[in-house]
């Protein structure tokens, strides 16, 4: 009609990006009991794996980029840190441990009985204390940060309200 043709494939793309947008929404069941579900998302991993991968999209859905969180949140008190020192695990600046300072002050002087590394406690395989001095009833709590069941999501915008709320799902088959 206009002398031209439109390539179908940014088409296709669309519509896959909005399968996979429906199916990743899914919640009870979850996309992984959701038969119709497994061909998309099954193509979506099997395409993840490929050089130059890149998110199918869904403009009709109001998502914007899919993202990947791979920790969840730190208990209540405590904030997401960067490992210290040697017990990274070489994660480097990643914020992998989850941190608190704790004050055992109450005005008295506190001496901490240390290991064989002078800054360090080991309270059990879960949590580590620092110490800022020899003398010290302060000292910073350290432990793993908890992973998240489910680490990828897409942010979705209400275009009612312009609240945009954040869907987590997993690709674990």
């Amino acid at each position: 009609m206009f002398g031209f043709s439109l390539p179908l494939a940014p088409v296709e793309a669309s519509e896959w990006g909005c399968e996979i947008l429906l199916c990743a929404a899914a919640e009870n069941p979850s996309w992984q009991g959701v038969q119709s579900c497994h061909p998309p998302m099954e193509r979506l991993i099997s395409a993840m794996k490929r050089p130059g991968f890149s998110w199918p999209t869904c403009p009709e859905g109001g998502a914007g980029k899919t993202g990947y969180q791979k920790y969840a949140d730190c208990p209540a008190g405590w904030i997401p840190s960067a490992g210290q020192r040697d017990f990274d695990r070489g994660r480097g600046r990643e914020l992998s441990r989850c941190s608190r300072v704790v004050d055992r002050c109450s005005g008295r002087n506190f001496r901490p009985r240390y290991g064989s590394d002078n800054n360090r406690v080991v309270i059990d395989g879960n949590i580590t204390r620092v110490y800022s001095g020899n003398n010290s009833c302060r000292y910073i709590e350290f432990s793993a940060r908890p992973l998240r069941d489910k680490p990828y999501y897409f942010d979705i915008k209400d275009d009612n309200s312009g609240k945009e709320t954040r869907r987590f799902f997993d690709l674990r088959k």
